[in-house]
């Protein structure tokens, strides 16, 4: 019988003795030195004005001790500083609209309450980093009136929206609401890191996620990570995929390839061979040891493009799996353990209605499973991932393995029940229903 398995009977179940050979993921060393709490870490996305209906930092440190329970290890906190009000979209405004570097937005409550979070979930054995807009900022920054040679500007001399080509599918967008600094000059590189320095001094977080990251030169990147490691050991997250950002600067960067290539097998456009060539011809290779953000939603996918009904369809939680076991650290976004089924609105308030968590058994257990087992580090290395051959395109099976620790996944990526082989034996998994076994 194929079921979800506890974390006992996960590690009581025997290993697979044939796999394919290792695959070429990485190349070349990442300098990076990863902290060493971060390498089978969990990381969880908050959305501190939609997690409670009243929006504040004080509502949501409540929270915490059910995430931990849950297994979350790093809280990627969105962006806390003030927002814009000229060009303003919406009511609330957008949360990368940032008016003031060094202050904290008044409707989440004061930096003393900021504080208070971040010293509480390290108490309770978090660590926190923080959404960090280094691109740009919106139209009545301090900086504006301060320093407004720090800004792009037209032919014309004036400041003008945000041109950008999005990194994940290449679409042309605008942002009317922020304006662009100029990377050319060393003043603004410096001014952002001093910036970056005073929230590491003053509240003590423990890193940062740092949006639309690949439209920032890498060498500035490479000045952040240096000049933050010396103030404390940070671990640092890009919003891109380029190899290039993990050589010095970045613990880990987006996996954007298999976040939408789940998306396609979830809707029947791809199947097993697709995730296997992904692994098998890589388009990229990381630097050994580099990590890769895992995930089926985030702040951008549920509130743009869809909410995980609408991108998986019955197939979710199935693709969960897949984004918890293959390499890489899961990533769970606010709601995702309750079936969030809305798209939470991005320039208004809009409250998850929390209601009895149907999936937080699911996140619990994949969330255990990692902290378990080695094999399943968030770190790329060779000879850690290793396809298995099933006989059916429907059914993707792979092993994940660190010394003589062994984790099997064999997952029903369809909608009809499918049988296959794994080493000559027979077995069959309902739809979208899948199997682990593991062994240390």
């Amino acid at each position: 019988m194929i079921r979800q398995l506890t974390l006992a009977a996960l590690l009581a179940l025997p290993t697979l003795a044939h796999a394919a050979a290792p695959l070429p993921i990485t190349d070349g060393v990442s300098e990076v030195r990863h902290p060493a709490w971060s390498k089978r870490a969990t990381i969880y996305e908050v959305n501190i004005r939609q997690y409670t209906p009243e929006g504040t930092f004080r509502a949501f440190e409540k929270h915490l001790p059910r995430l931990r329970r849950m297994g979350v290890d790093v809280l990627w906190i969105m962006p806390v500083n003030p927002i814009a009000k000229k060009e303003r979209k919406g009511s609330l405004g957008s949360y990368y609209a940032v008016s003031d570097y060094l202050a904290v937005n008044p409707e989440y409550g004061t930096m003393g309450d900021f504080k208070h979070l971040v010293a509480e979930a390290h108490r309770q054995g978090f660590k926190v980093i923080l959404d960090w807009v280094a691109n740009h900022t919106g139209w009545d920054h301090v900086w504006t009136r301060e320093h407004p040679d720090w800004y792009k500007r037209n032919a014309a001399g004036e400041l003008e929206g945000y041109h950008y080509k999005d990194l994940s599918d290449g679409h042309e967008e605008v942002w009317a609401d922020v304006i662009g600094l100029d990377y050319s000059k060393q003043a603004v590189r410096d001014g952002m890191i001093d910036a970056m320095k005073f929230w590491l001094k003053e509240t003590g977080i423990d890193g940062f996620r740092c949006d639309v990251a690949w439209t920032l030169p890498v060498a500035f990147w490479d000045q952040a990570r240096r000049e933050l490691d010396a103030v404390k050991p940070v671990f640092m997250l890009a919003e891109a995929d380029t190899p290039e950002m993990q050589a010095r600067a970045f613990d880990m960067t987006y996996d954007w390839k298999l976040y939408h290539l789940l998306i396609d097998v979830a809707k029947g456009k791809a199947d097993a061979r697709d995730l296997a060539k992904l692994y098998t011809v890589p388009a990229r290779k990381y630097p050994a040891g580099a990590m890769r953000m895992t995930f089926t939603s985030n702040h951008d996918e549920n509130s743009w493009n869809g909410t995980d009904k609408e991108l998986y369809g019955e197939g979710a939680d199935a693709m969960a799996v897949l984004a918890a076991t293959l390499p890489g650290m899961p990533l769970v976004y606010s709601g995702q353990e309750d079936g969030l089924n809305k798209r939470l609105k991005f320039f208004d308030k809009d409250p998850i209605q929390w209601g009895k968590m149907p999936r937080a058994g699911l996140y619990a257990s994949l969330l255990a499973l990692k902290h378990a087992h080695p094999a399943l580090s968030s770190t790329m290395e060779p000879g850690n991932l290793e396809l298995i051959e099933t006989g059916n395109p429907k059914v993707f099976a792979f092993r994940r393995i660190a010394g003589r620790d062994r984790v099997r996944v064999e997952v029903n990526a369809s909608a009809e029940a499918q049988s296959y082989s794994v080493g000559g034996k027979a077995r069959s998994l309902a739809p979208w229903r899948w199997a682990i076994s593991a062994v240390r």
